[in-house]
Parts: C-alpha cells; sequence; structure tokens
C-alpha cells in the first residue's frame, strides 16, 4: 500500500507537528514528544479530563482535545498503546487541583500504562479516577461487558465529561457522568478492506475483493461473520438490529446516532448507511438527536464504517449540547 510518508519510524512524530501545527490551540510536549494538550494551561480549580491510546485512528484521541472535551492526551505508536511516561505527563498537565479523569478504551496495553502513571501520580498528589470505553458490541457478549473493546462511541463520554468539568462540577461528578455514557452507548463496526501499519511488509488482515467482515475490530481483530458484500440496506439493517438487541437497561427512546468512516470509506456511502439507519430507528420508536456523520475515530486507511447509538437522557443531551471547540468537532450553543 502506498503512503505519504519519509521514513515509518518518522510517521508518528511528525504526524504529531503537523497537527499540531495547524492547530494553534494544541501543544506538543513530554520528553518524547507525545503528549498533546491545550495551548492554553489548564484553569486552576478545573477536573482535568485526559485520554490515550494508539496512533492510527485520527481524529480519535488527540484530536478531541479542545475546550468542552480533552485536555490532555498521551499517543503511542500506531495501533500501541502510550508509553507510563506520557500518560504521566499528560495527567501533570490537565491536573488543575482539582484531580483527573482517565478516560480512554478498553485494551490491555492501555489500561496497565494508565493504571501505573495514576498509581505514581497519587504519591505527588494528584488523584486520579478511571473510566473505560467499552462499546463494541462484537467483541463480547452483554454478560461479559467488561471484556468488549472501546471504539467510536467513546467520544459521547469526551463530550460529557467534558463539557460538564467545564462547568466547575468535582471529580466524582465529572467521573459519573462519563462512566453513565459509556454504559448508554453501543457501536459495531463493519470492515471492507483492510489498512496496513507503515514499516509492516503486509496488511493488518485480508479480506477478498467481494468480502465484508461484520464486527471487526478497529485493528483487525475478529468480526462476527465473513461472506460476500451485501447491499447497504442489509448492512445497515443487521447493525441497528444488532444495537437495538443490546439496548441498554433503563435506556429511553432518544439517541444520538454516529455513522463513522474507518478511514478510506468516503461520505456519500456514510449517508447511504445514515438514511438507512435512520429509517430503521424510527420505525422502532427511537427519536434521533444531534446525528454525526463522517470521520470521528479511524483505522488508518480501512475502509468500512461503524454505527453508534448512544441512548441520552435529559442530562445527558444538555451536556452534548453544550459548546466545544477541538479540530475535529465544534459544538455551537
Amino acid at each position: 500500500m502506498k503512503k505519504l510518508m519519509n521514513k515509518a519510524s518518522g510517521f508518528v512524530d511528525e504526524m504529531l507537528d503537523g497537527l499540531v501545527a495547524a492547530n494553534p490551540s494544541l501543544a506538543l510536549s513530554g520528553e518524547t514528544g507525545r503528549v498533546v494538550h491545550r495551548a492554553t494551561p489548564i484553569r486552576k480549580g478545573k477536573v482535568g479530563v485526559v485520554s490515550g491510546g494508539g496512533s492510527g485512528h485520527l481524529p480519535l484521541f488527540t484530536g478531541y482535545v479542545g475546550e468542552g472535551l480533552l485536555d490532555g492526551c498521551s499517543i503511542g505508536n500506531v495501533f500501541e498503546g502510550p508509553t507510563v511516561g506520557s500518560c504521566m505527563e499528560a495527567i501533570r498537565l490537565a491536573d488543575g487541583g482539582q484531580g483527573v479523569l482517565r478516560l480512554y478504551g478498553n485494551y490491555g496495553g492501555d489500561r496497565m500504562n494508565f493504571d501505573m502513571a495514576g498509581e505514581m501520580l497519587e504519591d505527588e498528589g494528584i488523584r486520579t479516577t478511571t473510566v473505560l470505553g467499552n462499546d463494541d458490541v462484537a467483541s463480547a457478549g452483554p454478560s461479559e461487558r467488561q471484556k468488549r473493546r472501546g471504539v467510536a462511541g467513546i467520544i459521547y463520554a469526551y463530550k460529557t465529561a467534558g463539557s460538564l468539568a467545564e462547568t466547575g462540577a468535582d471529580l466524582d461528578a465529572v467521573t459519573a457522568i462519563a462512566q453513565k455514557t459509556v454504559d448508554r452507548t453501543r457501536t459495531i463496526g463493519v470492515a471492507l478492506s483492510p489498512c496496513q501499519v507503515p514499516g509492516s511488509d503486509k496488511p493488518s488482515f485480508t479480506l477478498g475483493d467481494n468480502e465484508i467482515e461484520m464486527g471487526m475490530g478497529i485493528h483487525g481483530e475478529p468480526g462476527i461473520w465473513r461472506d460476500q458484500l451485501k447491499p447497504a440496506d442489509t448492512i445497515a439493517d443487521e447493525m441497528i438490529e444488532r444495537l437495538l438487541a443490546d439496548k441498554p437497561e433503563g435506556a429511553g427512546r432518544r439517541a444520538s446516532i454516529l455513522v463513522n468512516s474507518l478511514g478510506a470509506t468516503p461520505l456519500e456511502e456514510l449517508f447511504i448507511l445514515y438514511r438507512r439507519a435512520r429509517t430503521k430507528l424510527e420505525a422502532a420508536g427511537i427519536t434521533i438527536v444531534r446525528p454525526l456523520v463522517g470521520h470521528y475515530a479511524t483505522s488508518m486507511e480501512m475502509a468500512g464504517a461503524s454505527i453508534s447509538l448512544c441512548f441520552v437522557d435529559d442530562e445527558i443531551e444538555a451536556l452534548l449540547a453544550a459548546p466545544a471547540s477541538c479540530p475535529f468537532w465544534t459544538v455551537t450553543a
């Protein structure tokens, strides 16, 4: 696969340099230059919200640093978690004296390094809490939700936690709204073609020219089934059916929907999926609020899409509507 890069070893650092240079609201710090944070220092008395993960998923992670969203983010190599040191630096930069929420995906390496960072920073007097994104319904059954991967749906928790933190809410409240948002969010993806990590001599997985895989993860983790390519309406129907079958207990009849490109899939195809998903949800008695369609969490140049549903209540809906601004997502009052 062709890539616009210099050397594979410089891919992430050169990308981060360009990201920050193009967006003056961001700054780059850390011994290895792998922490993206707001250029304006955190307001004293404000709870900090940080995330982190592997590169290769823009806008996910570093792209959501901004007002009403994340205060900082540690980033690793492509599809590799951030280091303990960069996690610590992100937390320190996000500390306004009222503690920091660590909000990231449910992956082993990320958990280990963020947990170690939190433990060490407790000794420095920085209180931290953790909420794990685990919205991928294809990665484990309802009875094992704690094993599910975190994918595109985590951006809803970025938004609610970040917006509540801006109001001056304390760490316990910010943590609680992040957890409630995660608990009310479900995602499923579908892959059409693979991506290739810079420096690798082969794609991360293989799919036949006319094959599709339902439920594949954003790093190429195996899905639910693989079959011949099907019409978009058929795919959208199954995705919505699987999400509604996993509807959170106590969820109402209002939901935000995110139709997300995994990288190569164009907006035109996303809107075809959204068109059908909207009809399917309305037939099920679900009212859509604040729909999102676009590139929100990618996997390099993988072709495919994911659909997320966040079942809102009044609190979550109000926080999703609150003003926010980052390089890839702006919400105005």
